[in-house]
Protein backbone atom coordinates (compact mmCIF):
# COMPACT_ATOMS: atom_id res chain seq x y z
CA UNK A 1 0.00 0.00 0.00
CA UNK A 2 2.06 3.30 -1.52
CA UNK A 3 0.45 6.92 -0.08
CA UNK A 4 -0.45 8.79 -3.64
CA UNK A 5 0.74 11.87 -2.85
CA UNK A 6 4.19 10.89 -1.02
CA UNK A 7 5.07 7.68 -2.85
CA UNK A 8 5.56 6.04 0.86
CA UNK A 9 4.87 2.41 1.36
CA UNK A 10 2.58 3.00 4.38
CA UNK A 11 2.58 -0.72 5.81
CA UNK A 12 5.26 -0.45 6.56
CA UNK A 13 4.06 2.50 9.14
CA UNK A 14 1.15 1.50 9.98
CA UNK A 15 0.26 -0.49 13.47
CA UNK A 16 -1.96 -3.87 12.89
CA UNK A 17 -3.75 -5.11 15.59
CA UNK A 18 -4.90 -8.51 14.74
CA UNK A 19 -7.40 -11.28 16.24
CA UNK A 20 -7.05 -14.91 15.25
CA UNK A 21 -10.22 -16.90 15.71
CA UNK A 22 -8.76 -20.93 15.74
CA UNK A 23 -10.13 -24.17 15.30
CA UNK A 24 -8.80 -27.53 15.14
CA UNK A 25 -8.13 -27.54 11.00
CA UNK A 26 -8.35 -23.76 10.06
CA UNK A 27 -7.37 -20.57 11.42
CA UNK A 28 -9.60 -17.13 10.78
CA UNK A 29 -7.04 -13.99 11.04
CA UNK A 30 -8.65 -10.10 10.89
CA UNK A 31 -6.27 -7.23 10.94
CA UNK A 32 -7.60 -3.39 12.18
CA UNK A 33 -5.84 -0.59 12.31
CA UNK A 34 -5.53 1.60 15.90
CA UNK A 35 -8.93 3.51 15.33
CA UNK A 36 -10.65 -0.16 14.74
CA UNK A 37 -11.24 0.00 11.15
CA UNK A 38 -10.92 -3.52 9.15
CA UNK A 39 -8.21 -3.64 6.60
CA UNK A 40 -8.47 -7.19 5.64
CA UNK A 41 -9.75 -10.68 6.86
CA UNK A 42 -8.50 -14.20 5.82
CA UNK A 43 -8.79 -17.90 6.75
CA UNK A 44 -5.07 -20.12 6.91
CA UNK A 45 -5.11 -23.61 7.79
CA UNK A 46 -3.81 -24.53 11.17
CA UNK A 47 -0.18 -25.95 9.75
CA UNK A 48 3.37 -24.49 10.05
CA UNK A 49 2.76 -22.93 6.16
CA UNK A 50 -0.32 -21.46 7.67
CA UNK A 51 1.36 -19.87 10.08
CA UNK A 52 3.69 -18.32 8.11
CA UNK A 53 1.19 -17.49 5.52
CA UNK A 54 -0.71 -15.82 8.18
CA UNK A 55 2.24 -13.93 9.57
CA UNK A 56 3.26 -12.16 5.96
CA UNK A 57 -0.24 -11.82 5.26
CA UNK A 58 -0.42 -9.63 8.70
CA UNK A 59 2.95 -8.12 7.68
CA UNK A 60 1.18 -6.77 4.22
CA UNK A 61 -0.91 -3.88 6.21
CA UNK A 62 2.36 -3.09 8.68
CA UNK A 63 3.98 -3.29 11.58
CA UNK A 64 1.61 -5.80 14.30
CA UNK A 65 1.87 -4.64 17.28
CA UNK A 66 -0.58 -7.44 19.15
CA UNK A 67 -2.56 -10.50 17.63
CA UNK A 68 -5.45 -11.85 19.81
CA UNK A 69 -5.38 -15.71 20.19
CA UNK A 70 -8.69 -17.39 20.61
CA UNK A 71 -7.70 -20.85 22.56
CA UNK A 72 -3.87 -20.34 23.05
CA UNK A 73 -4.31 -23.35 25.17
CA UNK A 74 -5.52 -25.62 22.83
CA UNK A 75 -5.88 -24.93 18.91
CA UNK A 76 -4.48 -21.83 19.25
CA UNK A 77 -1.15 -23.02 20.86
CA UNK A 78 0.91 -23.65 17.51
CA UNK A 79 -0.21 -20.52 16.68
CA UNK A 80 0.51 -18.08 19.57
CA UNK A 81 3.97 -20.24 19.90
CA UNK A 82 4.60 -18.83 16.47
CA UNK A 83 3.72 -15.68 16.62
CA UNK A 84 6.28 -15.42 19.98
CA UNK A 85 9.00 -16.59 17.92
CA UNK A 86 8.37 -13.50 15.48
CA UNK A 87 8.14 -10.81 18.32
CA UNK A 88 4.74 -10.52 18.09
CA UNK A 89 3.25 -9.47 21.00
CA UNK A 90 0.54 -12.32 21.53
CA UNK A 91 -2.57 -11.65 23.92
CA UNK A 92 -5.01 -14.32 25.47
CA UNK A 93 -8.58 -14.07 24.31
CA UNK A 94 -11.68 -15.54 25.98
CA UNK A 95 -14.72 -16.37 23.86
CA UNK A 96 -17.55 -14.34 24.15
CA UNK A 97 -20.01 -15.37 26.29
CA UNK A 98 -23.52 -16.47 25.16
CA UNK A 99 -25.52 -13.38 25.51
CA UNK A 100 -23.28 -11.19 23.23
CA UNK A 101 -23.56 -14.20 20.80
CA UNK A 102 -27.09 -14.72 20.82
CA UNK A 103 -27.44 -10.80 20.05
CA UNK A 104 -24.90 -10.53 17.45
CA UNK A 105 -24.66 -13.61 15.71
CA UNK A 106 -21.38 -15.83 15.33
CA UNK A 107 -18.94 -16.65 12.23
CA UNK A 108 -14.97 -17.01 12.11
CA UNK A 109 -14.35 -13.63 10.31
CA UNK A 110 -16.88 -11.88 13.00
CA UNK A 111 -15.07 -14.19 15.87
CA UNK A 112 -11.75 -12.77 14.58
CA UNK A 113 -12.65 -9.17 14.54
CA UNK A 114 -13.95 -9.21 17.40
CA UNK A 115 -11.06 -10.62 19.05
CA UNK A 116 -9.02 -8.55 17.98
CA UNK A 117 -11.16 -5.49 19.05
CA UNK A 118 -10.92 -6.80 22.63
CA UNK A 119 -7.05 -6.35 22.70
CA UNK A 120 -7.22 -2.59 20.81
CA UNK A 121 -10.35 -2.25 23.43
CA UNK A 122 -7.82 -3.68 26.19
CA UNK A 123 -10.81 -5.89 27.46
CA UNK A 124 -8.63 -8.77 26.95
CA UNK A 125 -4.97 -8.34 27.91
CA UNK A 126 -3.53 -11.20 29.25
CA UNK A 127 -0.23 -13.48 28.13
CA UNK A 128 -0.86 -16.82 27.13
CA UNK A 129 1.53 -19.43 28.65
CA UNK A 130 4.68 -20.31 26.55
CA UNK A 131 4.21 -23.84 26.10
CA UNK A 132 7.83 -24.30 25.08
CA UNK A 133 9.60 -25.65 28.59
CA UNK A 134 9.01 -27.74 31.39
CA UNK A 135 5.80 -26.41 32.49
CA UNK A 136 4.76 -28.16 28.86
CA UNK A 137 6.43 -31.44 29.62
CA UNK A 138 4.63 -31.58 33.25
CA UNK A 139 1.39 -31.26 31.12
CA UNK A 140 1.97 -33.78 28.86
CA UNK A 141 3.02 -36.43 31.38
CA UNK A 142 0.27 -35.74 33.48
CA UNK A 143 -2.48 -36.37 30.97
CA UNK A 144 -1.01 -39.52 30.24
CA UNK A 145 -1.17 -39.94 34.29
CA UNK A 146 -4.45 -38.48 34.99
CA UNK A 147 -6.19 -40.77 31.94
CA UNK A 148 -4.46 -43.73 33.21
CA UNK A 149 -5.59 -43.34 37.00
CA UNK A 150 -9.08 -42.68 35.77
CA UNK A 151 -8.98 -45.86 33.13
CA UNK A 152 -7.64 -48.35 35.88
CA UNK A 153 -10.89 -46.92 38.50
CA UNK A 154 -13.42 -47.58 35.79
CA UNK A 155 -12.11 -50.83 35.52
CA UNK A 156 -11.81 -51.82 39.28
CA UNK A 157 -15.50 -50.91 39.23
CA UNK A 158 -16.09 -53.44 36.34
CA UNK A 159 -14.37 -56.27 38.17
CA UNK A 160 -16.10 -55.48 41.54
CA UNK A 161 -19.05 -54.93 39.67
CA UNK A 162 -19.29 -58.53 37.81
CA UNK A 163 -17.80 -59.91 41.13
CA UNK A 164 -20.91 -59.31 42.39
CA UNK A 165 -23.27 -60.79 39.46
CA UNK A 166 -21.49 -63.47 39.02
CA UNK A 167 -22.30 -67.01 39.69
CA UNK A 168 -22.25 -68.19 42.94
CA UNK A 169 -19.43 -70.64 42.92
CA UNK A 170 -16.73 -68.58 40.97
CA UNK A 171 -18.59 -65.39 43.54
CA UNK A 172 -17.86 -66.92 46.31
CA UNK A 173 -14.17 -68.23 45.21
CA UNK A 174 -13.04 -64.64 44.97
CA UNK A 175 -14.63 -63.54 48.32
CA UNK A 176 -12.90 -62.24 51.19
CA UNK A 177 -9.69 -61.30 48.36
CA UNK A 178 -9.26 -57.68 48.01
CA UNK A 179 -6.72 -55.17 46.61
CA UNK A 180 -3.67 -56.93 44.80
CA UNK A 181 -4.83 -60.23 46.40
CA UNK A 182 -8.22 -60.44 44.21
CA UNK A 183 -6.26 -59.08 41.16
CA UNK A 184 -3.75 -61.48 40.72
CA UNK A 185 -6.80 -64.52 41.84
CA UNK A 186 -8.84 -63.06 38.51
CA UNK A 187 -5.39 -62.90 36.35
CA UNK A 188 -4.75 -66.49 36.68
CA UNK A 189 -8.51 -67.46 36.20
CA UNK A 190 -8.90 -70.15 33.93
CA UNK A 191 -12.31 -70.03 31.91
CA UNK A 192 -13.59 -72.95 29.48
CA UNK A 193 -13.70 -72.40 25.49
CA UNK A 194 -17.62 -72.57 25.88
CA UNK A 195 -18.12 -68.68 26.19
CA UNK A 196 -21.80 -69.50 25.84
CA UNK A 197 -21.73 -70.61 29.90
CA UNK A 198 -21.91 -67.42 32.06
CA UNK A 199 -18.98 -68.89 34.11
CA UNK A 200 -16.50 -69.19 31.55
CA UNK A 201 -17.57 -65.54 30.09
CA UNK A 202 -17.71 -63.98 33.50
CA UNK A 203 -13.93 -65.94 34.22
CA UNK A 204 -12.71 -64.51 30.54
CA UNK A 205 -14.15 -60.92 31.33
CA UNK A 206 -12.92 -61.02 35.12
CA UNK A 207 -9.17 -62.03 33.96
CA UNK A 208 -8.88 -59.53 30.96
CA UNK A 209 -10.32 -56.37 33.38
CA UNK A 210 -7.24 -58.19 35.84
CA UNK A 211 -4.89 -57.75 33.42
CA UNK A 212 -5.88 -54.60 32.31
CA UNK A 213 -5.44 -53.36 35.78
CA UNK A 214 -2.04 -54.29 36.21
CA UNK A 215 -0.92 -52.87 33.09
CA UNK A 216 -2.27 -49.95 33.82
CA UNK A 217 -1.04 -50.24 37.54
CA UNK A 218 2.35 -50.36 35.87
CA UNK A 219 1.80 -47.63 33.58
CA UNK A 220 0.97 -45.37 36.41
CA UNK A 221 3.64 -46.62 38.64
CA UNK A 222 6.59 -45.40 35.36
CA UNK A 223 4.40 -41.75 34.85
CA UNK A 224 4.69 -40.86 38.84
CA UNK A 225 8.71 -41.61 38.30
CA UNK A 226 8.89 -39.74 35.29
CA UNK A 227 6.47 -37.06 36.83
CA UNK A 228 8.20 -37.13 40.59
CA UNK A 229 11.73 -36.77 38.95
CA UNK A 230 11.08 -34.08 36.60
CA UNK A 231 8.75 -31.59 39.06
CA UNK A 232 11.56 -32.01 41.88
CA UNK A 233 14.30 -30.85 39.32
CA UNK A 234 12.51 -28.12 37.81
CA UNK A 235 11.27 -26.88 41.17
CA UNK A 236 13.57 -27.40 44.22
CA UNK A 237 12.56 -24.40 45.51
CA UNK A 238 8.80 -25.21 45.34
CA UNK A 239 9.00 -28.95 46.17
CA UNK A 240 10.75 -28.06 49.74
CA UNK A 241 8.34 -26.00 50.64
CA UNK A 242 5.78 -27.37 53.89
CA UNK A 243 3.21 -29.56 52.05
CA UNK A 244 4.04 -29.36 48.45
CA UNK A 245 4.67 -32.82 46.92
CA UNK A 246 5.66 -33.14 43.24
CA UNK A 247 2.22 -34.30 41.69
CA UNK A 248 0.97 -30.48 44.30
CA UNK A 249 3.95 -28.67 42.56
CA UNK A 250 3.31 -30.20 38.74
CA UNK A 251 0.24 -28.77 38.99
CA UNK A 252 0.44 -25.48 39.84
CA UNK A 253 3.72 -25.03 37.38
CA UNK A 254 1.07 -26.11 34.58
CA UNK A 255 -1.12 -23.45 36.00
CA UNK A 256 1.25 -20.73 35.85
CA UNK A 257 3.17 -21.82 32.47
CA UNK A 258 6.77 -21.66 31.75
CA UNK A 259 6.72 -18.12 31.90
CA UNK A 260 5.19 -17.52 35.28
CA UNK A 261 6.66 -13.72 34.81
CA UNK A 262 3.00 -13.26 32.64
CA UNK A 263 1.83 -13.13 36.34
CA UNK A 264 3.40 -10.00 37.69
CA UNK A 265 1.93 -9.96 41.18
CA UNK A 266 1.25 -12.76 43.87
CA UNK A 267 -2.17 -11.42 43.60
CA UNK A 268 -2.59 -12.67 40.46
CA UNK A 269 -1.69 -15.48 41.26
CA UNK A 270 -3.96 -15.75 43.63
CA UNK A 271 -7.09 -14.63 41.35
CA UNK A 272 -5.58 -17.44 38.35
CA UNK A 273 -6.22 -20.19 41.11
CA UNK A 274 -9.49 -18.99 42.54
CA UNK A 275 -8.00 -18.01 46.20
CA UNK A 276 -8.54 -14.40 46.29
CA UNK A 277 -11.69 -13.11 47.36
CA UNK A 278 -14.18 -10.98 45.39
CA UNK A 279 -15.49 -7.72 45.93
CA UNK A 280 -18.90 -7.53 46.86
CA UNK A 281 -19.69 -4.04 48.22
CA UNK A 282 -22.66 -1.81 47.80
CA UNK A 283 -23.97 0.87 49.75
CA UNK A 284 -23.21 1.03 53.32
CA UNK A 285 -22.23 -2.86 53.16
CA UNK A 286 -19.03 -3.71 52.92
CA UNK A 287 -17.73 -7.41 52.36
CA UNK A 288 -16.32 -9.84 49.69
CA UNK A 289 -17.33 -13.17 48.23
CA UNK A 290 -15.68 -16.52 47.51
CA UNK A 291 -14.38 -16.52 44.57
CA UNK A 292 -15.14 -19.63 42.40
CA UNK A 293 -13.28 -18.67 39.62
CA UNK A 294 -9.89 -19.41 38.50
CA UNK A 295 -8.26 -22.91 37.72
CA UNK A 296 -9.93 -24.93 40.29
CA UNK A 297 -7.16 -27.78 39.71
CA UNK A 298 -4.78 -25.09 40.98
CA UNK A 299 -7.32 -24.19 43.88
CA UNK A 300 -7.49 -28.10 44.84
CA UNK A 301 -3.32 -27.90 44.98
CA UNK A 302 -3.20 -25.38 47.92
CA UNK A 303 -6.46 -26.46 49.31
CA UNK A 304 -4.67 -30.20 50.02
CA UNK A 305 -1.24 -28.20 51.02
CA UNK A 306 -3.54 -26.63 53.82
CA UNK A 307 -4.80 -29.80 54.67
CA UNK A 308 -1.37 -30.90 55.80
CA UNK A 309 -0.55 -27.89 56.98
CA UNK A 310 -3.71 -28.23 59.45
CA UNK A 311 -2.38 -31.63 60.72
CA UNK A 312 1.92 -31.20 60.80
CA UNK A 313 2.57 -27.44 60.98
CA UNK A 314 2.66 -26.42 64.15
CA UNK A 315 2.65 -22.59 62.83
CA UNK A 316 -0.62 -23.35 60.82
CA UNK A 317 -2.62 -24.91 63.85
CA UNK A 318 -1.58 -22.37 65.75
CA UNK A 319 -3.19 -19.85 62.80
CA UNK A 320 -6.77 -22.01 63.21
CA UNK A 321 -6.56 -21.90 67.04
CA UNK A 322 -6.60 -18.00 67.18
CA UNK A 323 -8.55 -17.15 64.49
CA UNK A 324 -11.09 -20.23 65.70
CA UNK A 325 -11.48 -17.66 69.02
CA UNK A 326 -11.89 -14.56 67.14
CA UNK A 327 -15.15 -16.07 65.61
CA UNK A 328 -13.93 -17.24 62.22
CA UNK A 329 -15.41 -20.31 60.81
CA UNK A 330 -13.10 -22.95 59.53
CA UNK A 331 -13.86 -22.68 56.04
CA UNK A 332 -12.84 -19.31 56.00
CA UNK A 333 -9.85 -19.82 57.79
CA UNK A 334 -8.93 -22.61 54.89
CA UNK A 335 -9.67 -19.92 52.68
CA UNK A 336 -6.86 -17.11 54.27
CA UNK A 337 -4.89 -20.08 54.34
CA UNK A 338 -4.61 -20.40 50.44
CA UNK A 339 -4.33 -17.37 50.21
CA UNK A 340 -1.19 -17.39 52.49
CA UNK A 341 -0.14 -20.68 50.49
CA UNK A 342 -0.60 -18.76 46.64
CA UNK A 343 1.31 -16.14 48.18
CA UNK A 344 4.10 -18.61 48.95
CA UNK A 345 4.16 -20.57 45.73
CA UNK A 346 4.07 -17.99 43.52
CA UNK A 347 7.31 -16.49 44.93
CA UNK A 348 9.09 -20.12 44.48
CA UNK A 349 7.96 -21.13 41.59
CA UNK A 350 9.29 -17.66 40.01
CA UNK A 351 12.45 -18.10 41.57
CA UNK A 352 12.98 -21.65 40.17
CA UNK A 353 11.73 -20.73 36.79
CA UNK A 354 14.45 -18.31 36.89
CA UNK A 355 16.60 -20.01 38.14
CA UNK A 356 16.21 -22.75 35.31
CA UNK A 357 16.25 -19.86 32.55
CA UNK A 358 19.92 -18.79 33.83
CA UNK A 359 21.18 -22.23 34.14
CA UNK A 360 23.87 -22.82 31.52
Amino acid sequence: MTDQHTGVDTAQHTAVIAGVDTHKDTHTAAALDPVGRVLGTHTFPATTAGYTALGTWLAGFGTVSAAGVEGTGSYGAGLARYLAGEGVTVVEVNQPDRHARRRKGKTDTQDAINTARAVLAGHAEATPKAGTGPAAAITALRTALTSAVKSRTAALNQLHALIVTAPAPLRESLSGLTGTTLIRACARLRPGTDLTSPVNATKTALRRLARRITDLTTEITDAKTDLNTLTRQVLPATTAVFGVGPDTAAQLLATAGDNPDRITTEAQFAHLCGTAPIDASSGRNNRHRLNRGGDRHANAALHRIVIVRLRHCPRTRAYLERRTREGLPKRHIIRCLKRYVAREIHRTITTDMANLTTTP
